[in-house]
């Protein structure tokens, strides 16, 4: 996922394997979590990263299908997305998330920040033929935060 801010800078945002970017490198860890069980999360080789950074890559971008898909022009929101991604629950990796029955992973976390981004996810579908597994996970829990804080 990428925004734009405000001042014009663009950041990514992601969820990769801990082990997936040299030691050392800044990749604008936000969270990290376990994967798989929580007990497992000890050891580097079962963590996840949360990223958001400046002019950050997506190194398998290419990869993707299908193009772009731009849900706000509107920076200020974008701003809310970006100031969110410290607040992302770190959740066990692959793990059921309460009564959704739809599990935490990468979508998760991006219709996590586009809710609590007061962003509509109303519409955003995968592309044709795809699915995104962990989507409702995401919008349930960040859903149930926001009525919580109101």
């Amino acid at each position: 996922m990428e925004a734009t801010v405000g001042d014009g800078t663009r950041y990514v945002i992601e969820m990769a394997p801990a082990w997936s970017a040299p030691l050392g490198l800044d990749r604008g860890v936000a969270v990290s979590g376990p994967v798989g069980l929580r007990a497992l999360g000890r050891w580097r080789l079962f963590r996840y990263e949360v990223r958001c950074w400046a002019d950050g890559t997506i190194p398998d971008r290419s990869y993707a299908v299908g193009g772009p898909v731009v849900l706000t022009t509107d920076r200020m929101k974008s701003q809310a997305l970006v100031s969110s991604v410290r607040d992302v629950p770190s959740l066990t990796w692959g793990r059921n998330v309460g009564a959704v029955s739809d599990m935490w992973n990468s979508n998760s976390v991006v219709s996590w920040l586009l809710v609590m981004a007061d962003m509509t996810v109303d519409g955003v579908v995968p592309p044709q033929g795809g699915w995104a597994p962990g989507w409702r996970a995401g919008i349930a829990l960040a859903t149930s935060r926001r009525h919580d804080s109101n």
